[in-house]
């Protein structure tokens, strides 16, 4: 039996001994409202006589009076008064294919308020007897600024499944009144589970003003979920049904060619990204950073996105030339394989955190620089083809002995390992195994070996007893997810497409669906971020950017696959948010008094076109790692992604995934596969002055922008279809 509160202990007999107000059939499942005194209950009865309980108001230490109850097809509200204020409810069955609640509760109060508690929402019935006695399964919960999103299964009485969400922009209003954050909302314990308004401490609710104080939508199943697979799937359609009733915010659009040349030029000019060593310059991780030692990784996470720039663009960057010709020195014959820190530096590490000693390796930084140098290797960069197959046999050599299951550090001389896992019971670097996958494809393609195929596989597997936890870091969980994909297109195994999805699952609840419009995080667009970890409390630059690359390519690779539906969605429209968002990034686009005044490494300098590694959304400021210089690729990943050339005269720029490009006289043709339902944005942008008249037709069909000036034209177009321009 389980422990519950007394705001729950009575639920199931105060409803049982109320008079039912209305009671709706929408598609195979009952609706009833009660009023039991101090909440208005909305309870849904499943298919089978399963019954599930929503709190959809609560009447503090007062009593509800309805003053109005109103009914018109698929949409009720219930105007309730109270000693302390009024309230309205408006309740909605908004899917004609699913079967989906969506409560909205507006509260006004009559005095300022503090609110030092509030009850979670959801309770679990039963037939008879006592809610404490019920039991199920939670799959997924809000965790930090996740999110506000809860999927369970009720398993005594065998009820079913839902999936619960909470549109947390709409309850910005209330944070930003009462100095309150909307983290950690929506979770708790069985059977009292759902949303939780964040309480009071600091400012009281202001009277006289209606605040929204909940906008939750509910998608219910018949059936039990209890195969990680059927719970990947269903979760991803879930959050599609749901994504799809949002009010989505607007796209941003930002120049990424311009943003991409601002940066090329503070890379080029300000010292506080470099540091010299055996006649070479190399990248500083963060800005002024002059005492640690530089990195394989933050060399490559710049060289590998500015080499694609430079070929979009078809002009030498001579910084790329200088990157790469400090390479080798990275290359240590001690282990012969390229090292974390460059060897002739070692000396300098101040051993501050346990991975600034020599030697010791944190397991995805051994893989990361080598799948940059494989990408390099694959555009015909000789010196990076050296560098990794001179170092490959030592990371096959590594796998073998972890047997594929790598530890957080361990001695890259000795194997010996530091430090096994993240947490107690927590394993060690979950999605590695998906990391080194990646690698050894990037391999086969190069050398067209077979034995790097079957590595791939053998790590691949690892994988597969992690359930619902693959993901540890969300750009290594993305690779995965690709290196899944092509395993899946060249062995025709099914499992490896199961697994690709659980990567993807992990990603997609590791996301902030809603906009933060309250303290500082009103000040950028925040929708659809990705958090670099699974308990990181900000989104990172340089992971946000790696996700999107990663997501990118996997709708390319996915063009001729079945993928789940819901993943033409969720990814395309990832990839349209991404775009507009992380320019925000660059403290240059952001007030000044959000930007940290104390910083951990290096310093900010906050008008330079390089990102800052953290964004905090709500009263935290950004900026505290500090200015991170191995994020400065991100503009160069971008523009190559989004923009096609049109000689020196045009750019097309469009912000879902292109999946095919081609130029065949004076027409530009290019693919997309997302949803059809949903739209992108197409930019016809002039560079130069032009009267070259151009029509746009997608499926044969003339598209007609809803801007048009001498300088660009603007046109919203289907996410699937073939798009020809033609001029």
């Amino acid at each position: 039996m389980h422990t519950v509160t007394p705001w729950s202990a009575t639920a199931q007999a105060d409803i049982e001994n109320s008079e039912i107000l209305l009671e709706k059939k929408i598609h195979s499942s009952t609706y009833q409202f009660y009023n039991t005194g101090d909440s208005l209950w909305i309870v849904a009865i499943m298919p089978g006589t399963g019954k599930i309980a929503f709190r959809a108001a609560f009447a503090m230490n007062s009593c509800f009076e309805v003053t109005n109850l109103f009914e018109d097809q698929d949409i009720v509200i219930v105007v309730l008064n109270s000693r302390l204020g009024n309230y309205e409810v408006r309740i909605e069955f908004p899917s004609a294919e699913a079967p989906v609640l969506h409560y909205t509760t507006s509260f006004n109060a009559n005095i300022p308020l503090l609110m030092p508690f509030w009850p979670r929402d959801i309770i679990p019935l039963t037939q008879s007897g006592n809610i404490a006695n019920t039991a199920g399964t939670i799959h997924m919960e809000q965790l930090g600024s996740r999110s506000g999103l809860l999927f369970a299964s009720i398993t005594k009485p065998q009820t079913g499944s839902f999936f619960y969400f909470q549109n947390l922009t709409s309850l910005s209003e209330y944070c930003e009144a009462t100095e309150t954050e909307s983290k950690n909302t929506v979770g708790g314990s069985w059977p009292e589970i759902g949303f939780q308004l964040p309480t009071t401490d600091k400012l009281p609710l202001p009277a006289g003003k209606a605040f929204t104080i909940s906008n939750a939508y509910v998608v219910f199943h018949t059936e039990i979920f209890d195969q990680t697979t059927t719970i990947c799937e269903h979760f991803l359609n879930n959050l599609v049904t749901v994504y799809k009733l949002l009010e989505q915010p607007r796209i941003e659009y930002h120049n990424w060619p311009e943003i991409a040349q601002k940066v090329v030029s503070d890379l080029t000019t300000n010292k506080g990204s470099w540091t010299q060593k055996l006649g070479h310059p190399y990248l500083n991780a963060y800005l002024c950073d002059y005492e640690t030692p530089p990195e394989s990784m933050v060399q490559l996470a710049v060289l590998a996105p500015f080499k694609e720039y430079e070929k979009w663009g078809g002009e030498k960057e001579p910084i790329c030339e200088d990157l790469i010709k400090g390479l080798p020195e990275f290359y240590d014959e001690k282990i012969n394989c390229i090292n974390r820190w460059l060897p002739s530096m070692v000396d300098k590490l101040d051993q501050s955190e346990e991975q600034k000693k020599e030697m010791v390796m944190d397991s995805w930084y051994l893989h990361h620089p080598l799948m940059n140098l494989a990408r390099l290797a694959l555009w015909g960069d000789k010196t990076s083809e050296k560098l990794v197959l001179d170092s490959i046999e030592y990371v096959i050599r590594t796998a073998h002995h972890f047997n594929y299951e790598w530890p957080v550090f361990y001695n890259m001389e000795t194997l010996e390992v530091i430090k096994k896992e993240t947490a107690p019971g927590a394993g060690g670097e979950r999605d590695v195994p998906g990391a080194y996958a990646h690698l050894m494809l990037l391999l086969f393609k190069i050398t067209k070996e077979k034995r790097y195929l079957n590595e791939a596989e053998k790590a691949a597997k690892k994988l597969e007893g992690l359930g619902l936890n693959i993901l540890y870091q969300a750009n290594n969980t993305a690779f995965a997810a690709g290196a899944l994909l092509e395993l899946y297109k060249i062995t025709n195994k099914k499992l490896y497409l199961d697994l690709s999805y659980r990567c993807l699952t992990g990603l997609f609840k590791n996301i902030q669906l809603y906009d933060c419009r309250y303290g500082f995080g009103k000040n950028y667009t925040n929708f659809f971020s990705i958090f670099p970890l699974n308990d990181a409390p900000y989104t990172a630059a340089y992971e946000e950017m790696e996700v999107y690359a990663a997501l990118s390519e996997y709708m390319v690779q996915a063009e001729d696959v079945e993928i789940l539906p819901a993943l033409r969605t969720l990814i395309p429209e990832f990839i349209k948010y991404a775009v507009g968002r992380i320019a925000y990034y660059y403290p240059a686009m952001l007030p000044f008094d959000m930007i940290s005044e104390e910083v951990k490494t290096g310093e900010v300098q906050a008008d330079l076109w390089i990102p800052l590694e953290d964004l905090y959304n709500g009263w935290e400021k950004s900026g505290k790692v500090g200015q991170e210089v191995y994020g400065a690729g991100m503009a160069f990943g971008v523009v190559p992604r989004q923009y096609i050339k049109i000689g020196d005269e045009f750019l097309l720029f469009v912000d879902y995934p292109i999946i095919h490009q081609s130029k065949r006289g004076n027409t530009v043709t290019i693919k997309l596969d997302g949803d059809k339902e949903l739209n992108c944005n197409l930019k016809i942008i002039k560079i130069k002055n032009s009267s070259i008249k151009m029509e746009v037709l997608q499926d044969k069909q003339t598209q007609k922008p809803f801007t048009a000036n001498a300088n660009i034209h603007e046109y919203k177009i289907s996410g699937r279809g073939t798009v020809k321009i033609q001029w």
